[in-house]
């Protein structure tokens, strides 16, 4: 598996949320946080994103929005509009996930122009969450440009039309197509990072062959015993040089980051299997349960038995 691919199993949990809403002006609607990460596409008309400081944000035909973490916003006609309140609480909206493909329906049938939005939401494990994502802004904004990234357009028309039009087959397709569409959304973010000047940390990180070579190797063989000597080496790097680049770029030495991933993937497998502890300390290079279960501990403040229960 990828990097990227990896981060998104590694977090997300349950099942994501989604709605195609047609609305006419006078309109506005607020969105509470969500244990995860959301995400709205301009379709037709044109918009305001208001989030709870700063300038509002002006959204055209085609633009995406990404906000990767809990954040209390709304959209709008227009920033002066009111916002309507939700339809149920944030506890009741999260309860939600996993439930239903939709959010409860929006319609809004003012004699003002028509804007149409393709709204959604993914439930993660914020304990889990991957560091990639936190380097991400609150509010991620990606702009409509011709030519530019074929493949999320193509996602959300697929999901715009499955979402408009329910047909055979549309409760699998439309979890997968949002599943593709977090991916490209994260891709398309990350790709245009060193054209903004901003190439630094995962951004630059997912672009150093050297270093998204030894990411690759630790996200496939977590069970190996790495060391940084045989890191460099598969990245083309001295020792001291491979070190210095993945610190800076990741933020954490190599092994400290292999620490980490290992204990993240234990946790996914102790949430998402009925594996033995013994086998998932196998799976992620411990041969003692013991020593598994005292260094996941250290990560996540309870017994992984424990973690296991809590998560039923």
């Amino acid at each position: 598996m990828d990097v990227l691919s990896d981060v998104i199993a590694a977090m997300r949990i349950g099942r994501p949320a989604s709605a195609r809403v047609r609305r006419h002006a006078p309109w506005g609607r607020r969105y509470p946080p969500v244990p995860g990460a959301a995400f709205h596409v301009i379709l037709q008309g044109t918009c305001w994103l208001l989030p709870p400081d700063g300038d509002p944000l002006a959204l055209a035909p085609g633009d995406v929005v990404f906000l990767p973490g809990p954040v209390d916003h709304g959209l709008a006609d227009t920033p002066s509009t009111p916002l309507t309140e939700p339809f149920c609480t944030p506890d009741e909206q999260g309860v939600h996930f996993g439930q239903r493909d939709e959010f409860p329906p929006d319609a809004v049938r003012g004699s003002g122009a028509p804007s149409v939005t393709l709204c959604g939401a993914y439930q993660f494990d914020l304990s889990r969450a991957h560091p990639l994502l936190n380097e991400l802004p609150r509010i991620a904004h990606l702009p409509a440009r011709r030519g530019r990234h074929p493949e999320l357009r193509a996602a959300v028309d697929l999901l715009g039309g499955e979402l408009e039009d329910s047909r055979l087959g549309s409760d699998a397709a439309v979890p997968a197509l949002l599943d593709v569409l977090l991916l490209f959304i994260l891709r398309a973010w990350f790709a245009e990072q060193p054209e903004r000047g901003a190439a630094t940390g995962w951004a630059a990180a997912l672009g150093d062959p050297a270093i998204i070579t030894a990411l690759g190797c630790l996200h496939r063989d977590p069970a190996r015993q790495w060391t940084v000597e045989e890191l460099g080496s598969r990245a083309g790097l001295s020792r001291a040089a491979f070190a210095r680049r993945f610190t800076a770029l990741v933020g954490q030495p190599p092994l400290t980051y292999l620490t980490w991933w290992r204990m993240t993937t234990a946790a996914r497998l102790l949430r998402d299997s009925d594996a033995p502890l013994s086998v998932v300390a196998q799976q992620i290079g411990y041969t003692s349960e013991f020593a598994f279960a005292n260094a996941f501990k250290r990560q996540y403040g309870t017994a992984p038995g424990k973690y296991r229960r809590q998560g039923a």
